[in-house]
């Protein structure tokens, strides 16, 4: 039996549109658009907009309206960066922390969901898998 790789690129989208689907509720109440959630999850990883943009592959320009959306919503604000003063970091606010926090636990909860369809051995398995073809191609 063949595994077509693009047939496993779109079943694992479709996984991970069904559990976005899933918590689109979530998301909403915490005042979030999926998109958002994503620039709101990476700000501590990447502090500043275009590193944001190059992480999850999205043009500068949409995150630019979702950083600004997201300051004007409170979860985020803009400083000064000590090191270069000619550029803004993105710091997350309480409020930010918090949403952030909540939409997390409800996308790993429906994930977890999903998950206990399997077995603990092929969850392991499934982890191993994902962790090296996310490995750099050397």
């Amino acid at each position: 039996m063949t595994v077509d790789g693009a047939q496993l690129w779109t079943l694992n989208q479709r996984l991970l549109s069904a559990v976005m689907d899933a918590c689109s509720g979530e998301l909403a109440e915490l005042g979030l658009e999926t998109k958002e959630f994503f620039v709101l999850a990476e700000v501590a990883a990447s502090p500043y907009p275009a590193e944001i943009a190059a992480a999850l592959m999205l043009p500068r320009a949409s995150v630019t309206v979702y950083v600004r959306n997201l300051v004007a919503k409170g979860f985020m604000r803009r400083e000064i960066d000590d090191e270069d003063l000619r550029r803004h970091r993105l710091v997350l606010t309480a409020e930010g922390e918090a949403a952030r926090d909540r939409a997390l636990a409800s996308l790993a909860a429906e994930y977890d969901r999903r998950l206990a369809r399997i077995t603990p051995r092929d969850r392991t398995e499934l982890q191993r898998i994902l962790k090296e073809m996310l490995k750099s191609p050397e």
